[in-house]
């Protein structure tokens, strides 16, 4: 489940395991976050997110929190204080927290919010924490096509809807119809296609829209699919054509950059020599150039500063800037 208005998890790695990076920044102040009774004993305190990130480094959140359903997701936001910060997390393949951690409350919904279900002979409904290859495999199951290209992207429905995920040529909003979304203050919303502005890698509210509510999270969709179309090839073989393009054995966030228009960044990545370079055990792949392995130690600084040091390098060589793809969130470590 992730922000509405603006949000993909790796496999085994090697090295050491998570939590390296927890510690001091936004955890300290954990024991004085106003958490109401009813929850506390459910709430984490500075709780490492390295082990809650794809990346498998970075800073501690200041309080954690999985719901077990909707109905306690909302009566935990509606008794949490309107001056607590909310973050949400689903299978943290698109993030990278700094080693200061996040202030605030982490809502993780991982575990929960998991239904998939076909509503009709076109129509399959599914929940926020849903991962992508999972919508790709029931949807082959019943024989329904074009959602294959679910099985490339390494995260969970919610964050596909945030940042309009796609692979293979094909994108997530090209097959929603219709969304459900909740607020700060646990109002749950249905809306349409025709609410959002929808881009390459952005999903935003239209003004009008944005005007009457809150910041919104997704907790799930109805997807389309057309039944007569043509299957965009089967899971296998899209599966081998990420294995042999791809580190996906290790611990990543999938692609850091998003392509710029006519371009690719992997290809500019490449062509500025930057395959292999490396900061403390942040490595650019040598297989992928558009991604950043933790080879087994990186901080979350290790991280942050590879990402700018290739943005730099492209942007001398060539022009061009590139755009994160992935989120960097939380506080400099002190």
């Amino acid at each position: 489940m992730h922000a509405a208005s603006g949000f993909p998890g790796a496999g085994a790695g090697p090295g050491a395991g998570a939590g390296a990076d927890a510690g001091a920044g936004a955890g300290e102040g954990a024991a004085a976050l106003p958490i109401p009774a009813p929850y506390a004993a459910r709430v984490r305190r500075n709780e490492p997110m390295a082990a809650h990130c794809s990346w498998h480094a970075g800073g501690a959140a200041q309080a954690f929190f999985n719901p077990r359903d909707i109905e306690e997701l909302v009566g935990f936001l509606r008794a949490l204080p309107a001056s607590v910060p909310v973050y949400w997390v689903g299978l943290g393949t698109n993030l990278l927290v700094r080693e200061g951690g996040i202030r605030g409350v982490v809502i993780a919904t991982a575990g929960a919010f998991t239904r998939i279900e076909r509503r009709s002979a076109s129509s399959v409904y599914c929940e926020a924490s849903v991962p992508c290859a999972r919508i790709a495999r029931n949807c082959a199951n019943w024989s329904l096509p074009q959602a294959e290209f679910f099985a490339g992207i390494p995260g969970s429905l919610g964050g596909a809807l945030a940042m309009n995920a796609g692979a293979f040529g094909d994108e997530t909003w090209r097959h929603v119809h219709t969304v459900e979304t909740i607020d700060r203050a646990g109002e749950r919303r249905r809306r349409g296609v025709a609410d959002y502005q929808v881009g390459y890698r952005t999903v935003a509210l239209r003004s009008a829209s944005a005007a009457a509510a809150p910041t919104e999270w997704f907790l799930s969709a109805e997807l389309h699919f057309d039944p007569q179309a043509a299957a965009g090839g089967t899971i296998p073989e899209l599966m081998q054509r990420r294995r042999d393009t791809q580190p996906l054995g290790a611990w990543s966030c999938g692609s850091v950059f998003k392509n710029p228009a006519g371009d690719h960044a992997a290809r500019l990545i490449e062509s500025a020599g930057l395959k292999g370079t490396r900061i403390g055990d942040a490595l650019v792949s040598e297989k992928h150039a558009n991604f950043i392995i933790n080879c087994g130690q990186a901080r979350a600084s290790d991280l942050e500063r590879l990402i700018l040091h290739v943005q730099a390098t492209v942007q001398q060589r060539f022009g061009i800037l590139l755009e994160p793809e992935v989120r960097i969130v939380g506080e400099e470590s002190v």
